[in-house]
């Protein structure tokens, strides 16, 4: 439809009242299921509701002027729900761009015998208690010895790892000083 003969149907329609308007639209609605060339393109969610609310009122016998004021506020409701849509489309693009960037490869890791954290300061090494003479010594412990740089499994939280442990006491009868 050129926009010259819209411009002159929709001075035509402000001239009538809602009543003769809606039999206009009904009307409309029935010359485009007829003889239609091409298909508007679908309402959006918000428009198809708004439109089935307003037909119902109107199947229901309800006043033009009520189905006015309520399709008014209708179109206020949807016009403020299609904004926030927007804004949700357009923070999930922002999510979905940010998420397909290249990540920055993380920091590396501290060197051999540095802090574990900064608010946790350094404990130094305590000496191992040399067993008193003719006890037998303890076991090193049966676990594999944790991976260079690995805390203890059994250090406190907030805490420096453990020693490690002594070596075991030489055979010759020598104490280790």
């Amino acid at each position: 439809m050129n926009s010259h003969l819209r411009d002159r149907i929709l001075r035509k329609l402000e001239s009538l009242s809602d009543e003769r308007a809606y039999q206009v639209l009904d009307f409309v609605e029935f010359i485009e299921s007829k003889y239609a060339e091409r298909q508007n393109p679908p309402p959006n969610v918000f428009q198809r509701f708004a439109e089935t609310v307003e037909d119902r009122l109107r199947a229901g016998r309800v006043s033009a002027a009520t189905i006015s004021e309520a399709m008014g506020l209708m179109n206020r409701a949807v016009s403020v729900l299609n904004g926030v849509a927007a804004a949700g489309k357009s923070v999930a693009n922002d999510i979905v761009t940010a998420a397909g960037r290249p990540t920055s490869p993380p920091p590396a890791s501290p060197p051999q015998g540095s802090s574990p954290s900064p608010s946790t300061p350094p404990t130094p090494p305590q000496p191992a208690a040399a067993p008193p003479s003719g006890a037998q010594p303890a076991a090193p412990p049966a676990a594999a010895p944790p991976a260079a740089g690995a805390e203890s499994a059994t250090t406190s939280a907030g805490s420096a790892p453990s020693a490690p442990p002594a070596p075991p006491p030489q055979s010759s009868g020598e104490q280790p000083t």
